[in-house]
Protein backbone atom coordinates (compact mmCIF):
# COMPACT_ATOMS: atom_id res chain seq x y z
CA UNK A 1 0.00 0.00 0.00
CA UNK A 2 1.16 3.61 -0.83
CA UNK A 3 1.83 6.32 1.51
CA UNK A 4 0.96 9.62 0.95
CA UNK A 5 4.04 12.19 1.22
CA UNK A 6 4.16 15.11 2.90
CA UNK A 7 4.48 17.42 -0.20
CA UNK A 8 3.87 14.42 -2.66
CA UNK A 9 1.70 16.89 -5.04
CA UNK A 10 4.25 19.87 -5.12
CA UNK A 11 6.80 17.26 -5.68
CA UNK A 12 4.63 15.56 -8.70
CA UNK A 13 4.16 18.79 -10.44
CA UNK A 14 7.75 19.68 -10.24
CA UNK A 15 8.54 15.99 -11.60
CA UNK A 16 6.06 16.74 -14.45
CA UNK A 17 6.90 20.08 -15.35
CA UNK A 18 10.96 18.69 -15.22
CA UNK A 19 9.63 16.14 -18.05
CA UNK A 20 8.00 19.19 -20.21
CA UNK A 21 11.67 20.65 -19.81
CA UNK A 22 13.36 17.39 -21.09
CA UNK A 23 10.90 16.85 -23.91
CA UNK A 24 11.24 20.03 -25.12
CA UNK A 25 14.90 20.06 -25.16
CA UNK A 26 14.84 16.59 -26.73
CA UNK A 27 12.99 18.18 -29.36
CA UNK A 28 15.07 20.78 -30.17
CA UNK A 29 17.97 19.28 -29.94
CA UNK A 30 16.58 16.19 -32.32
CA UNK A 31 14.95 18.97 -35.11
CA UNK A 32 18.38 20.85 -34.79
CA UNK A 33 20.63 17.50 -35.19
CA UNK A 34 18.47 15.90 -37.78
CA UNK A 35 18.94 19.08 -40.36
CA UNK A 36 22.74 18.69 -39.52
CA UNK A 37 23.04 15.12 -40.27
CA UNK A 38 20.89 15.39 -43.12
CA UNK A 39 22.79 17.78 -44.84
CA UNK A 40 25.66 16.38 -43.69
CA UNK A 41 24.26 13.38 -45.33
CA UNK A 42 23.80 14.47 -48.46
CA UNK A 43 27.22 16.44 -49.00
CA UNK A 44 29.04 12.93 -48.60
CA UNK A 45 26.79 10.82 -50.37
CA UNK A 46 26.25 8.77 -46.92
CA UNK A 47 23.41 6.45 -46.23
CA UNK A 48 24.61 6.03 -42.73
CA UNK A 49 24.47 10.11 -41.94
CA UNK A 50 20.67 10.42 -43.81
CA UNK A 51 19.50 7.44 -41.29
CA UNK A 52 20.80 9.05 -38.50
CA UNK A 53 19.26 12.37 -39.56
CA UNK A 54 15.81 10.41 -40.46
CA UNK A 55 16.33 8.39 -36.91
CA UNK A 56 16.58 12.21 -35.21
CA UNK A 57 13.22 12.65 -37.15
CA UNK A 58 11.57 9.85 -35.28
CA UNK A 59 13.04 10.45 -31.97
CA UNK A 60 11.16 14.03 -32.39
CA UNK A 61 7.71 12.17 -33.27
CA UNK A 62 8.08 10.31 -29.72
CA UNK A 63 9.33 13.41 -27.54
CA UNK A 64 6.34 15.55 -29.51
CA UNK A 65 4.12 12.21 -28.18
CA UNK A 66 5.16 12.84 -24.68
CA UNK A 67 5.07 16.59 -24.49
CA UNK A 68 1.40 16.26 -25.05
CA UNK A 69 0.41 13.51 -22.76
CA UNK A 70 1.82 15.75 -19.85
CA UNK A 71 0.38 18.85 -21.06
CA UNK A 72 -3.09 17.82 -20.15
CA UNK A 73 -4.28 18.25 -16.58
CA UNK A 74 -4.14 14.45 -15.61
CA UNK A 75 -1.47 13.01 -18.07
CA UNK A 76 -2.31 9.61 -16.81
CA UNK A 77 -5.04 9.26 -19.04
CA UNK A 78 -3.16 9.72 -22.02
CA UNK A 79 -0.77 7.38 -20.95
CA UNK A 80 -1.98 3.72 -23.08
CA UNK A 81 -2.43 5.91 -25.91
CA UNK A 82 1.50 7.76 -25.68
CA UNK A 83 2.92 4.21 -25.35
CA UNK A 84 1.52 2.99 -27.99
CA UNK A 85 2.83 6.10 -29.65
CA UNK A 86 6.45 5.37 -28.37
CA UNK A 87 6.21 1.84 -29.53
CA UNK A 88 5.12 2.86 -33.13
CA UNK A 89 8.43 5.25 -32.90
CA UNK A 90 10.77 2.44 -31.92
CA UNK A 91 9.35 -0.29 -34.35
CA UNK A 92 9.69 2.51 -37.19
CA UNK A 93 13.08 3.02 -36.42
CA UNK A 94 13.89 -0.31 -36.38
CA UNK A 95 12.44 -0.91 -39.60
CA UNK A 96 14.16 2.45 -41.51
CA UNK A 97 17.97 1.10 -39.81
CA UNK A 98 17.43 -3.01 -40.80
CA UNK A 99 16.63 -1.27 -44.76
CA UNK A 100 19.31 1.30 -44.65
CA UNK A 101 21.80 -0.91 -43.23
CA UNK A 102 20.72 -4.16 -45.53
CA UNK A 103 20.60 -1.65 -48.56
CA UNK A 104 24.37 -0.75 -47.32
CA UNK A 105 25.61 -3.97 -46.82
CA UNK A 106 23.99 -5.24 -50.26
CA UNK A 107 26.36 -2.53 -51.94
CA UNK A 108 23.29 -0.07 -52.04
CA UNK A 109 25.45 2.76 -50.14
CA UNK A 110 28.49 3.22 -48.25
CA UNK A 111 29.26 5.28 -45.28
CA UNK A 112 31.35 7.94 -46.86
CA UNK A 113 34.38 10.19 -45.33
CA UNK A 114 32.70 12.91 -43.50
CA UNK A 115 34.49 15.46 -40.97
CA UNK A 116 30.76 17.53 -39.83
CA UNK A 117 29.41 13.92 -39.51
CA UNK A 118 31.80 12.47 -37.25
CA UNK A 119 31.12 16.00 -35.34
CA UNK A 120 27.70 15.16 -35.08
CA UNK A 121 27.94 11.86 -34.11
CA UNK A 122 30.03 12.71 -31.02
CA UNK A 123 28.13 15.71 -29.66
CA UNK A 124 25.29 13.45 -29.66
CA UNK A 125 27.69 10.97 -27.91
CA UNK A 126 28.00 13.40 -25.33
CA UNK A 127 25.09 15.09 -25.03
CA UNK A 128 22.13 12.35 -25.51
CA UNK A 129 23.24 10.28 -22.59
CA UNK A 130 22.76 12.93 -20.30
CA UNK A 131 19.64 13.36 -21.41
CA UNK A 132 17.99 10.19 -21.26
CA UNK A 133 18.90 9.56 -17.60
CA UNK A 134 18.21 12.81 -16.28
CA UNK A 135 14.54 11.98 -17.71
CA UNK A 136 14.63 8.61 -16.95
CA UNK A 137 15.64 9.63 -13.31
CA UNK A 138 12.24 11.39 -13.30
CA UNK A 139 10.22 8.69 -15.15
CA UNK A 140 11.27 6.97 -12.54
CA UNK A 141 10.24 8.80 -9.47
CA UNK A 142 7.04 10.36 -11.21
CA UNK A 143 6.24 6.67 -11.61
CA UNK A 144 5.69 7.75 -15.45
CA UNK A 145 6.40 4.44 -18.30
CA UNK A 146 5.91 6.97 -20.84
CA UNK A 147 8.76 9.06 -19.56
CA UNK A 148 10.75 5.94 -19.43
CA UNK A 149 10.10 4.72 -22.44
CA UNK A 150 10.87 7.69 -23.93
CA UNK A 151 14.19 8.12 -22.36
CA UNK A 152 15.08 4.47 -23.82
CA UNK A 153 14.80 5.93 -27.48
CA UNK A 154 17.02 8.54 -26.21
CA UNK A 155 19.64 6.16 -24.81
CA UNK A 156 19.00 4.21 -28.20
CA UNK A 157 19.89 7.13 -30.15
CA UNK A 158 23.19 7.29 -28.26
CA UNK A 159 24.15 3.77 -29.46
CA UNK A 160 22.99 4.97 -32.88
CA UNK A 161 25.50 7.89 -32.18
CA UNK A 162 28.23 5.34 -31.33
CA UNK A 163 27.78 3.43 -34.34
CA UNK A 164 27.72 6.32 -36.56
CA UNK A 165 30.68 7.77 -35.31
CA UNK A 166 32.57 4.01 -35.47
CA UNK A 167 31.46 3.58 -38.67
CA UNK A 168 32.65 6.64 -40.09
CA UNK A 169 36.07 6.66 -38.43
CA UNK A 170 36.73 3.01 -39.24
CA UNK A 171 35.96 4.14 -42.73
CA UNK A 172 37.95 6.85 -42.82
CA UNK A 173 41.05 4.77 -41.44
CA UNK A 174 40.89 1.85 -42.71
CA UNK A 175 38.37 1.67 -45.23
CA UNK A 176 35.69 -0.39 -43.50
CA UNK A 177 32.35 0.60 -45.13
CA UNK A 178 30.90 -2.15 -43.92
CA UNK A 179 30.87 -1.61 -39.64
CA UNK A 180 28.54 0.80 -39.09
CA UNK A 181 25.84 -1.19 -40.76
CA UNK A 182 26.53 -4.43 -39.17
CA UNK A 183 26.26 -2.58 -35.88
CA UNK A 184 23.30 -1.06 -36.56
CA UNK A 185 21.36 -4.81 -37.43
CA UNK A 186 22.01 -5.48 -33.69
CA UNK A 187 20.58 -1.47 -33.01
CA UNK A 188 16.97 -2.55 -34.88
CA UNK A 189 17.60 -5.84 -32.74
CA UNK A 190 16.95 -3.66 -29.75
CA UNK A 191 14.78 -1.23 -31.28
CA UNK A 192 12.03 -4.36 -31.63
CA UNK A 193 12.74 -5.12 -28.05
CA UNK A 194 11.92 -1.87 -26.45
CA UNK A 195 9.31 -1.36 -28.73
CA UNK A 196 7.48 -4.68 -27.67
CA UNK A 197 7.67 -3.31 -24.46
CA UNK A 198 6.50 0.02 -24.46
CA UNK A 199 3.67 -1.91 -27.10
CA UNK A 200 2.80 -4.08 -23.74
CA UNK A 201 2.77 -1.10 -21.35
CA UNK A 202 5.94 -3.45 -19.55
CA UNK A 203 8.22 -0.57 -18.68
CA UNK A 204 10.41 -1.63 -15.71
CA UNK A 205 11.87 1.29 -13.55
CA UNK A 206 8.51 2.99 -13.21
CA UNK A 207 6.89 3.70 -10.18
CA UNK A 208 6.39 6.56 -7.87
CA UNK A 209 9.11 6.85 -5.00
CA UNK A 210 6.71 6.62 -2.29
CA UNK A 211 5.84 3.14 -3.71
CA UNK A 212 9.56 2.10 -3.63
CA UNK A 213 9.76 0.09 -0.02
CA UNK A 214 6.65 -2.16 -1.39
CA UNK A 215 8.52 -3.54 -4.43
CA UNK A 216 8.77 -7.00 -5.00
CA UNK A 217 12.16 -8.70 -5.70
CA UNK A 218 11.70 -9.04 -9.29
CA UNK A 219 10.94 -4.99 -8.94
CA UNK A 220 14.12 -4.57 -7.63
CA UNK A 221 15.99 -6.35 -10.21
CA UNK A 222 14.64 -4.66 -13.35
CA UNK A 223 15.16 -0.98 -11.56
CA UNK A 224 18.71 -2.73 -10.82
CA UNK A 225 19.30 -3.50 -14.69
CA UNK A 226 17.79 -0.26 -15.71
CA UNK A 227 19.83 1.70 -13.43
CA UNK A 228 23.07 -0.18 -14.72
CA UNK A 229 22.43 0.62 -18.28
CA UNK A 230 22.06 4.04 -17.65
CA UNK A 231 24.96 4.74 -14.63
CA UNK A 232 27.39 5.44 -17.50
CA UNK A 233 25.71 8.19 -18.43
CA UNK A 234 26.03 9.75 -14.73
CA UNK A 235 28.10 12.98 -14.28
CA UNK A 236 31.34 12.68 -12.77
Amino acid sequence: MSIALPGASERRVVLTRRIRLFAAATITYNVIEAAAALWAGGAADSSALIGFGLDSVIEVASAVALSWQFSAKDPERREHLTLRIIAISFFALAAFVTFDAIRSLTGGGEAQHSTPGIVIAALSLMVMPVLSWAQRRAGRELGSKTAVADSKQTLLCTYLSAVLLIGLVLNSTLGWWWADAGAALVIAAVAVREGINAWRGDVCCAMPAADVSDESSEDSGCCAECQTATDSARLP
